[in-house]
């Protein structure tokens, strides 16, 4: 549990630096709220890193590999490109030349996603089935952790330090994960194939995955609800820091209220997320953070339109984040128990990467929405709209689709070529 609770953290602490903590930056040097939106597609690897999960699931790192595992060498790969990467995002200045800036965001975002792969495979293969609930809270508080560290952290570095030297320091924090690789153990998964052709090898690592997946009856709706499920909150976060720079609360009033403050909501959400998923069962855990998004969605109209007033923001953001909180854990929990033994990384690669579909496709039109409708009361009301398709997708898949968790021998029975159902 505390080595999950430390890949999380190493998964969290990007998410700030291609997201809020980047806007803060790019919004100082009066780079446009239309380029700010656009900005967040940089993320897009997320959407294809299921192309390259397999590589990362069953091609060996040489010597690594050998030496500490196949997840754990990669894991260390792809954390070490994550702080070279971070460390050339330091070297940049965006008043000067925004599109440097733009590349090798987009190179951090590649280490980012390659990343989650492997420390998303290493957690679920950590967690035996009985502790997947409460293991997934443990990792979404340590993400939680991180995503406050580059947040707060960040807001409040740079009151006395450049952006540049704000970023170094997040480079050098990209060594916790480092460490936590190296003293935890290798998880159990199967062994790597040597010496395979190349047919064979792109028959059991590219295309099982997706075959077995598409074995569980109504995989269709499955897809389409992971897909949906968060784009509201996605609208929401992505212009939130623009929203309150422009509504005129300082940089020290947006990380105290809503980065510290957010905490201790955000983790009671995540601990809360995990427990409903155990004890209500996934769908009804799914059903109750859907409903508590739209809300919280709806309390920022009411923050749009009221004057300068910390404590609604505290009220308002508070909320916001433990139901992104309860909805985060109890989402992540539903995603690890859809994957198959022997295809971790690669499904949960796929997985993740739909539910980050919309943010990565569509959040770019953030910033044009939020001006062509130049008020954040409606554009608040706009995204609380976004979750209603969510909600329905939900109730279709409860009905449809085949969610449970199937076992490993079950898993190695259909690796020899299972026909998919329909959808």
């Amino acid at each position: 549990m505390l080595t999950v609770l430390f890949l999380g953290f190493a998964s969290g602490l990007p998410y700030f630096l291609l997201f809020s903590t980047l806007s803060a930056w790019l919004t100082e040097v009066h780079v446009s709220r239309t380029a700010i939106g656009l900005f967040a597609m940089v993320r897009m690897p997320f959407i294809f890193k299921p192309l390259w999960a397999p590589l990362i699931d069953r091609l060996p790192v040489p010597i690594l590999t050998r030496r500490l595992g196949q997840r754990r060498g990669w894991a260390l790969v792809t954390q070490a490109l994550l702080m070279a990467t971070l460390l050339a995002m330091a070297t940049s200045d965006p008043a000067a030349n925004l599109y440097w800036l733009a590349v090798v965001t987009i190179a951090t975002s590649f280490a980012s996603a390659s990343q989650d792969i492997v420390l998303d495979a290493m957690r679920v293969e950590l967690l035996p089935d009985a502790m997947l609930g409460p293991g997934t809270s443990a990792f979404m508080v340590g993400y939680r952790l991180g995503m406050i560290v580059a947040g707060a952290g960040a807001l409040y570095l740079a009151t006395v330090l450049s952006w540049p030297m704000v970023y170094t320091i997040m480079a050098a924090l990209v060594a916790i994960g480092m460490i936590t690789v190296l003293l935890a153990s290798e998880p159990d998964h199967p062994p790597v194939t040597a010496h395979q052709d190349l047919k064979t090898w792109v028959r059991d690592a590219v295309i099982a995955p997706f075959m077995r997946f598409a074995t569980r009856r109504g995989w269709l709706a499955i897809v389409l609800f992971v897909a949906v499920y968060k784009v509201g909150d996605v609208f929401v976060n992505v212009m939130a820091t623009n929203f309150f720079l422009s509504d005129g609360y300082s940089k020290v009033e947006i990380a105290t209220v809503t980065k510290l403050l957010g905490l201790a909501c955000a983790i009671g959400g995540a601990v809360c997320g995990g427990m409903l998923a155990s004890r209500l069962g996934h769908m009804r855990s799914l059903l109750l953070c859907g409903c508590l998004m739209i809300f919280t969605n709806l309390m920022y109209v009411v923050l749009a339109t009221q004057s300068h007033s910390i404590v609604l923001l505290a009220v308002v953001v508070g909320l916001e984040l433990f139901a992104g909180g309860m909805s985060s854990a109890a989402f992540t929990s539903f995603l690890s128990r859809l994957c198959d033994a022997g295809f971790t990384a690669t499904q949960y690669a796929l997985l993740s990467s739909l539910a980050t579909l919309p943010l990565d496709m569509l959040s770019g039109s953030s910033g044009i929405l939020a001006d062509r409708l130049d008020s954040w009361p409606l554009y608040f009301t706009v995204c609380a709209a976004m979750g209603i398709p969510g909600l329905l997708m939900l109730g279709l898949m409860s009905r449809l689709a085949d969610i449970r968790h199937r076992p490993a021998e079950e898993a190695t029975a259909g690796q020899d070529g299972p026909r998919p159902l329909p959808a």
